[in-house]
């Protein structure tokens, strides 16, 4: 459809004057109805405001395109101004707009799309835009148009991609290691980046919740590639010999329009699947061998966290009930009264499973299915504490155990599934159900009742470590953590902190864990403080989206600051971390404990000092603020 099709003479105003933003979308409204193809302007331009509230239309290098689908609408069609002194449009870069078209459509199709991807590729030329700015009459504007689109696309214009039949053009898989907020928000800059190009896409999201808008398998036949964004291991096989461009979830978040166009372009290897993790074929991005390990791990991290929440929080619940019942804190201390006793005795259940869970889910990432026997029941034998002289338990490894135990019973069921490629192929029916579990268990028993020795004493150590600190070497760690958890917001320092935190639970140490909430509910709540009570420093989206970080700030979520710091790093992520920092090193000061490892606000009933809690998460939370209000710069 081209551009000169949909835009009327009628339609078309040179050298304009508006005074402001809501002046110029009128006076492009009006252009519209000249042009005879709206209905009903004022239905129409709640359609126009409803998209601007979304965020500005006026992408930068002095152009906006207002646009808006709409019942209003009857047919196709463009207006367009020119404004040489330039009109104030709040643009993405802060400049003013000069040239501005403004697209009505109507609610079915996608033509608002095509029309959109189509101005975008022709007003990248900058002396196309100045031409226009500069045309003197209705009938040049409109020949400078149809001359570039010409050049541009000298055979008759295709449509733009539709919806192939059966599915999507393309198709993306979303995950992160708690699938709270990373998975999301890349699988929503996915959807946007989508619409704007004009590409139909599909996300599917690996959340907590499990998987959601799961792909068909007529919809991964039919498109032309796939798109998995994702710090831990996701189904693969289903996507066997399509193209896959494997990357971040942060990349998904940053830059989805460049993963969209390498599957346009075919820029993505095919992807071959063989059993393994480790036999997955590597995308361009070619995953270093740091990468992957810490993938598999953050597997065994997700999967492991809500019996560590659940069981956690149901411990805790039991302590507060003897607490306030008034029983002695002895070493019966939680199972004293009949409801705590209850809720010590199932939250031990769920917690327990803790330790061979991420083991498991580590050895499933790397070796797939066989890996989860091995990684579980090497996982329960670091938890027991199994060695040869003692198999039913001796000295628990705990996480560094859980750790080995996944990682290496991995690997060495990849090894064992290798050596077993030797074998007649009459004997592949029983591999996966009789010689890969039978060999693996076998491997990894040895395994772990020759290392569990050793390993619960380095276990020991680190936990005397913890309980024997003086107090100015513990608040130098709560420092520590408070800064990685908000130095990558949900990456691997936040996440490395995290699992200390929960490690050190498992140790009996919850001071640690206390200072690892604060950090990573920090930054959000600063952020939100410094949008309510520094305006002068944040855009209009920014502003908008600010009382959203008190919520996701008090529920610990800290991927809430990711879009502020992607925006401003050099400011955003310094001040978060001195914040941050203050309120872990606070923690550790005034000796608060948390023996639930997550929750935020709502677990601050079972918090060992809550009051002195509350007030380091007020002065780390406000030191975040003033940074920012010190760092950032005042917008014009």
């Amino acid at each position: 459809m081209r551009i000169v099709d949909l835009l009327s003479k009628k339609s078309i105003s040179l050298s304009a004057s508006p005074r402001d933003k809501m002046n110029a979308i009128d006076m492009l409204i009006d252009l519209q109805a000249k042009g005879g193809k709206l209905s009903d302007k004022a239905a129409y331009k709640n359609g126009i405001l409803a998209r601007e509230e979304q965020g500005s239309t006026a992408i930068g290098e002095g152009i906006a395109v207002p646009h808006a689908k709409s019942n209003a609408v009857s047919a196709p069609s463009l207006a367009a101004m020119t404004v040489p002194d330039g009109v104030d449009y709040e643009a993405l870069d802060d400049e003013p707009v000069k040239l501005l078209f403004m697209i009505a459509a109507p609610p079915n199709g996608d033509v608002h799309l095509e029309v959109l991807a189509r101005l975008m590729t022709l007003l990248m030329d900058e002396d196309f835009r100045d031409s226009l700015i500069a045309a003197k009459d209705k009938d040049s504007f409109l020949k400078i148009i149809d001359a570039k689109e010409k050049e541009k696309y000298p055979d008759e214009p295709s449509e733009a991609p539709a919806v192939k039949k059966g599915g999507f053009r393309v198709l993306a898989v979303t995950a992160c290691p708690t699938g709270i907020a990373h998975t999301y928000m890349a699988a929503e800059a996915l959807e946007k980046a989508g619409a704007k190009m004009g590409i139909s896409i599909k996300v599917e999201t690996n959340g907590s919740g499990g998987a959601k808008n799961i792909l068909t398998q007529e919809e991964i036949d039919n498109c032309d590639g796939i798109i998995v964004a994702a710090d831990k291991t996701v189904e693969m096989a289903r996507f066997n010999g399509k193209k896959v461009l494997r990357t971040k979830v942060s990349d998904g978040i940053k830059k989805p329009e460049e993963l969209i166009d390498r599957i346009i372009d075919g820029d993505a290897p095919v992807y071959k699947h063989e059993g393994g993790s480790s036999s997955e074929k590597k995308s361009d991005n070619d995953e270093g061998f740091g990468r992957k390990l810490y993938k598999h791990l953050m597997n065994g991290v997700s999967n492991m966290l809500p019996f560590t929440v659940a069981g956690g929080i149901f411990i805790a619940i039991a302590f507060l009930i003897d607490s306030i019942g008034g029983a002695p804190q002895d070493g019966d201390f939680g199972t004293h009264l009949a409801a705590a006793r209850w809720f010590k005795t199932v939250g031990g259940y769920a917690f327990n499973f803790m330790i061979p869970i991420l083991a498991g889910y580590i050895g499933k990432s790397i070796a797939d299915r066989p890996g989860l026997l091995v990684g579980m029941a090497g996982g329960a034998m670091a938890a027991a504490g199994s060695t040869f002289a003692a198999p039913g338990g001796d000295i628990p490894s705990g996480f560094l155990g859980a750790l080995l135990a996944g990682f290496a019973g991995g690997f060495l069921m990849l090894a064992l599934e290798k050596a077993c490629d030797k074998l007649p192929k009459s004997l592949n029916g029983i591999k996966p159900v009789l010689i890969y579990p039978l060999g693996g268990l076998a491997i990894v028993a040895v395994m772990m009742c020759a290392v569990n020795p050793i390993m619960g004493v380095l276990n020991t150590g680190l936990s005397n470590l913890l309980t024997s600190m003086g107090d100015s070497s513990k608040i130098l760690l709560g420092c520590i953590l408070g800064a990685m958890m908000s130095i990558d917001m949900g990456g691997p320092f936040n996440k490395a902190a995290y699992v200390f935190g929960v490690a050190a639970i498992a140790e009996g140490s919850f001071n640690v864990m206390a200072a690892v909430m604060l950090g990573g509910m920090v930054p959000p709540i600063a952020i939100a403080l410094a949008t309510t009570f520094f305006r002068s420093r944040w855009n209009e989206e920014e502003l908008k989206n600010g009382p959203v970080n008190y919520l996701m700030g008090l529920s610990f979520i800290t991927e809430g600051a990711i879009p502020y710091a992607a925006a401003d790093p050099a400011r955003v992520i310094p001040s978060c971390m001195i914040g941050a920092a203050t309120a872990g090193g606070l923690s550790m000061a005034f000796d608060c404990t948390l023996r639930a490892p997550h929750g935020g606000i709502f677990v601050f009933a079972v918090v060992g000092h809550p009051l002195l809690y509350v007030i380091a998460l007020a002065a780390g939370s406000v030191t975040g603020m003033l940074m920012l209000a010190l760092l950032k710069k005042k917008r014009a």
